[in-house]
């Protein structure tokens, strides 16, 4: 049973007004199309399910966008627009396809859910490992605790506290920062410890 959330119509109602027809219009056409859709709010935007996620819609401020969800199965490298989802930046309502062509993406949509295919996601490669820096190195050489530490994290905690050391701008910083990460390595905290629950 199709559903409309008030979340939507309060997106809609505090959009730009040049926004508000062209999302009424793509919302009135989805649910005309796929009548079992539920609406729902992601990521801050709206968004249509009908047996997992179908597509979305968003307001900026000179522009809304229109996304499928398995936009690269239903379009098949065929639009490949400006700004976000596959219809690039829609300034006014004549900026949408035609109802009828709109309206069979969303079938194909729908299609693609109903048969459960998944899109594949393009993974991404391994960052390269960053090598420890000679006065990190000597620093833990000199604290056991941190050492056993740092050996023990997971690449993407010897990551951060890597990444900390080497950006920062001056030596002091530089210094400061080695100093406190050999204090919470050797306590074995990560370097975002404070925000672990």
């Amino acid at each position: 049973m199709a559903s409309r959330d008030p979340r939507v119509d309060a997106y809609i109602a505090k959009s730009a007004d040049f926004a508000k027809p062209i999302l009424t219009r793509i919302r009135e056409i989805v649910h005309e199309t796929c009548p079992d859709v539920e609406e729902n709010i992601k990521w801050g935007m709206p968004a249509f399910d009908y047996r997992g996620m179908m597509c979305g819609m968003a307001a900026f401020k000179a522009h809304c966008t229109l996304g499928f969800w398995k936009g690269s199965l239903i379009f098949e490298g065929k639009r490949d627009m400006d700004g976000m989802g596959q219809f690039g930046k829609l300034a006014s309502v004549s900026d949408l396809p035609p109802k009828k062509e709109l309206a069979q993406y969303i079938r194909k949509a729908m299609k693609l859910n109903e048969e459960g295919i998944k899109v594949e996601r393009a993974k991404k490669p391994p960052k390269p490992e960053i090598p420890v820096p000679a006065d990190l190195r000597a620093a833990l050489k000199k604290n056991k605790k941190a050492q056993g530490a740092f050996d023990s994290f997971s690449p993407s905690h010897r990551r951060e506290y890597l990444e900390w050391i080497t950006e920062a701008k001056t030596d002091a910083t530089r210094e400061k920062r080695l100093a406190t990460a050999v204090e919470w390595m050797a306590e074995g905290k990560s370097r975002n410890w404070k925000y672990e629950r």
